[in-house]
């Protein structure tokens, strides 16, 4: 029998999806799962969106450009304009996802054996495309006891190697929900500048800031104009995932040409994707606002719902939806499949996706969840009810105080 890859035996399962054969089971058992694992959410696509797939009148559905249809890419620097985003449509790649954009992204900006400084925790799959890329991920830590704040400066430049090529940054972010300030983005800014380096920006969080606070594109840092990536993706923004469309943009016109030749080798981005995604940026103005206003609530139901329970610490996300708690526990990978073997209150449990994953190493997210409160906050609370009764019965519990505390941040 053949052996399989090296490459595909390091690749490593998904942490938000690997529960899910434990899941269906607790289901088939007649217990009712609440999903904080996954960045689904629950709100409706805009009716612009379905109503533009719906009066759909093609005789043949073709083929787009490689690059994505023109029409969309129009619409699209236009939506970037009205962001403080100076690009144009020929600066835009349409592709199968942001998860596309930033494979492409690596291929073409890195050579196998390079190096991509990653502030940790960091979304999973980012792991999962260096590994395609051939690339090493070098983590730079940020701690829950800073909210997850953006390490110092020095920390960044004692891992620059003759291998650093690039940093890659999420904001807001994924899983931690934390939000970049201005002063944060110039410090990177001066890296990248001094070292020369590519800075690949993920922001199809963009629009989910809270408290006031204003998200700041790294496509509008002065000075790095060709080195910067940006990433984007309508699934998040429109919930429209399952679209599966995303955008590579950037002011470097070589690299887009070379971007390009990975787009033309996969031929195109999906034609009622993009009819969709062309449609939602007619989405009013009001739907966002709505929106926002609903998952700011949610996050404060869920956070400090998480902060009553004894032993656990979560900061307070800025953005995206999506946070980290640290729980007293010996380990979020087991205490996560035991929530789906052996626990039920009232006929239900909660699904989470282990911290481990969003690390370049498992080691320092052994005791931490990442949570996704796209559920109703009715269901919110009561997922924060069955986590409390569930640390009082799990029987990996670790029982002493943390050392530190971030209530409030």
């Amino acid at each position: 029998m053949p052996s399989i890859s090296q490459k595909g035996q390091r690749m490593p399962a998904s942490p938000i999806r690997k529960l899910v054969p434990f899941a269906e089971a607790a289901k088939a058992r007649g217990t009712q799962v609440l999903h904080l694992n996954i960045g689904q959410p629950d709100i409706p696509t805009p009716q612009v969106a379905l109503d533009a797939i719906r009066h759909i009148d093609l005789k043949v559905v073709e083929y787009s450009h490689s690059a994505g249809m023109e029409s969309y890419r129009k619409g699209l620097a236009g939506y970037y304009r009205a962001h403080g985003i100076q690009v144009g449509p020929e600066q835009i790649i349409i592709t199968n996802g942001g998860s596309e954009a930033l494979l492409f992204g690596m291929m073409a900006c890195f050579d196998p054996g390079d190096e991509l400084i990653v502030p940790e925790p960091f979304y999973a799959n980012y792991n999962s495309f260096a590994l395609s890329a051939g690339i090493t991920v070098v983590p730079v830590r940020s701690g829950i006891d800073t909210g997850f704040a953006l390490p110092p400066i020095a920390e960044f430049k004692k891992l620059i190697t003759p291998r650093t090529k690039g940093i890659l940054i999420c904001n807001p972010g994924n899983p931690t929900g934390y939000l970049y300030s201005r002063a944060e983005l110039e410090t990177l800014r001066d890296i990248v500048r001094d070292h020369d380096l590519f800075l690949f920006s993920d922001e199809v969080y963009r629009e989910f800031c809270y408290d006031g606070a204003e998200h700041v594109s790294a496509m509008t840092l002065a000075g790095i104009e060709r080195n910067v990536v940006l990433v984007d993706s309508v699934s998040k923004r429109y919930s429209m995932c399952g679209a599966r469309v995303g955008a590579f943009v950037t002011r470097n016109a070589e690299l887009l040409a070379t971007v390009m030749k990975f787009a033309q080798a996969r031929l195109s981005p999906p034609t009622f994707g993009q009819i969709a995604s062309e449609a939602a940026l007619r989405t009013p103005a009001s739907y966002f606002e709505e929106v926002i206003a609903e998952y700011r609530q949610r996050r404060d139901t869920l956070v400090n719902g998480l902060n009553t329970i004894p032993g656990v610490v979560c900061p307070l996300p800025k953005g995206a939806f999506y946070c980290v708690a640290e729980l007293p526990i010996d380990d979020a990978d087991t205490f996560c499949q035991w929530l789906l073997e052996s626990f039920a209150h009232n006929g239900h449990t909660v699904m989470m996706a282990p911290a481990s994953g969003f690390y370049a190493e498992p080691g320092p997210g052994r005791k931490q969840v990442r949570l996704a409160y796209v559920l109703e906050r009715h269901k919110l609370e009561l997922a924060v009810e069955c986590l409390r009764l569930a640390l009082e019965q799990y029987p990996g519990v670790v029982r002493t105080e943390l050392a530190h505390s971030v209530h409030g941040r």
